[in-house]
């Protein structure tokens, strides 16, 4: 496809479809007028940055390869999206993100086909895609199930239960591994990338298949040495091998910036005869833009602001956010009681935990992103006579209501939940609206359910 010069290659582009009519060195150009349309977009909006920012090429490499919709795209929790939604048909309305009647802050089912699942809360993707892999299967229509899971998300226990069942899939499901914070493997380099795209061609899978499957005639003893020398090569080599153990074949660490190495790798995916695969692609939050990469948090979450300086519009001065406060005061009532605890689930900012953790770092615990093992956690302190408080948002506890009815309630030990973002929360949407919170704890035995109407209140 050939554009003119002076036409930007985003504006040729209004779906997927047309992305592949670009030829493979057209894609850097692409990719950089795709940043620079999300960083204006936000400007104008506010909403999630960082992280659509760190995968942009990754974006336009799995559309350019994969053959969504039909191939189902299925994005962990939703943050990254913006960029995905820019390319599939939504770029005119990119500037109505998380407004009423706008485009949803994340992926919606009803908002385009190119969003098959919706995805706010976190660590659902293998899951999901996995779903669609094995529904293709069965009814023997082409399509795989794609998953693109950040390595934050890979800390909840639901991920690993999805690839530990992922094998039934065959080469239909591709998990690809978002690590943006560098805590998985070291910096990418030449080798790595070499070796990534070696161990995903043809050639090289069909020679380990060959190699397995004489391995498997070999008598038990040196069947078992062969596997085991095929694992450590690997993992010296590249990592991955809990991966290889819960049945996928793992490709990477590969730089996720860099679409000359993302394409052919993905190419070699896509047409792999072997069962599911697993791509480490290693990707900078806040990437292309420098006010994104100097910031502590990338910015993650944003005000509307400034493109050219990055400052952020303030918002109005309010009364003190119930988080803060909460935090405050228990970290002074903490000062007295050596039995208080503070647990919560990758939120510690949000829920004010942070500020008892600077005064009490022994009694705060960041669980991650592993609200069931937090809340039974919380119960365990409690029976050893510790006063744990739970800080959860109410629209994350639902993840933990099995633990919270048959490990606190039940058995009526004193957890206390702190639970944050009650009720509507507005940009987020319904999937971060805190609902239902009053309806499934107050029909609990031994609970008492209190919603202060101030900070005073709180406190007390």
């Amino acid at each position: 496809m050939s554009a003119n010069p002076s036409t930007p290659l985003l504006d040729t582009v209004e779906l997927p479809s047309d992305l592949r009519k670009l030829r493979p060195d057209q894609l850097r150009q692409l990719a950089d007028e795709l940043r620079a349309e999300m960083i204006s977009a936000v400007g104008q909006t506010g909403g999630h940055l960082g992280s659509g920012l760190g995968v942009v090429e990754l974006t336009v490499a799995i559309h350019y390869v994969f053959n969504t919709p039909d191939d189902k795209l299925v994005w962990d929790v939703g943050h990254q999206a913006y960029p995905h939604k820019i390319l599939t048909g939504r770029r005119s309305r990119i500037r109505t993100l998380r407004s009423g009647g706008g485009l949803s802050g994340f992926t919606k089912r009803s908002e385009s086909l190119y969003d098959p699942f919706g995805a706010a809360h976190s660590s659902t993707s293998i899951s999901a895609a996995l779903g669609f892999a094995i529904a293709g299967k069965l009814a023997g229509t082409p399509g795989k199930g794609i998953a693109v899971i950040g390595d934050g998300a890979m800390s909840a226990g639901m991920a690993y239960e999805a690839m530990n069942n992922a094998e039934a899939a065959g080469n239909r499901l591709v998990v690809i591994l978002n690590d943006n914070d560098m805590s998985i493997a070291p910096p990418v380099g030449g080798l790595s990338a070499y070796l990534a795209k070696l161990v995903s061609s043809r050639p090289f899978l069909s020679l380990r298949d060959i190699a397995r499957r004489l391995s498997r005639k070999l008598p038990e003893p040196l069947h078992r040495a062969a596997k085991k020398t095929d694992e450590f090569a690997r993992g010296m080599a590249m990592g991955g091998t809990l991966f290889e153990e819960l049945g996928f074949y793992y490709v990477g660490p590969i730089d996720g910036h860099n679409i000359d190495q993302l394409v052919p790798i993905l190419e070699n995916v896509r047409d792999a005869a072997e069962g599911p695969c697993l791509i480490h692609v290693v990707t900078q939050k806040g990437k292309g833009y420098a006010p994104a990469e100097a910031s502590a948090d990338k910015y993650h979450g944003v005000q509307k602001f400034d493109v050219i300086t990055g400052q952020q519009v303030k918002a109005p001065a309010s009364a003190p956010a119930y988080q803060n406060v909460f935090g405050e005061t228990l970290a002074k009532l903490a000062d007295s009681d050596p039995t208080i605890c503070a647990i919560t689930a990758a939120m510690p900012s949000g829920t004010g935990v942070d500020r008892f953790a600077a005064a009490h770092p022994d009694r705060a615990f960041d669980v991650g992103i592993a609200e069931q093992h937090g809340v039974t956690f919380a119960a365990g302190l409690a029976a050893q006579g510790m006063r744990p408080f739970c800080a959860i948002y109410s629209t994350f506890l639902q993840r933990a209501y099995d633990q919270v009815v048959h490990d606190v309630a039940i058995q009526n030990l004193a957890v206390r939940f702190a639970i944050d973002r009650a009720g509507l929360v507005g940009a987020d949407g319904a999937t971060h609206a805190g609902s239902f919170d009053i309806a499934y704890l107050a029909t609990l035995p031994n609970f008492v359910v209190m919603a202060p109407a101030d900070e005073a209140e709180l406190v007390h």
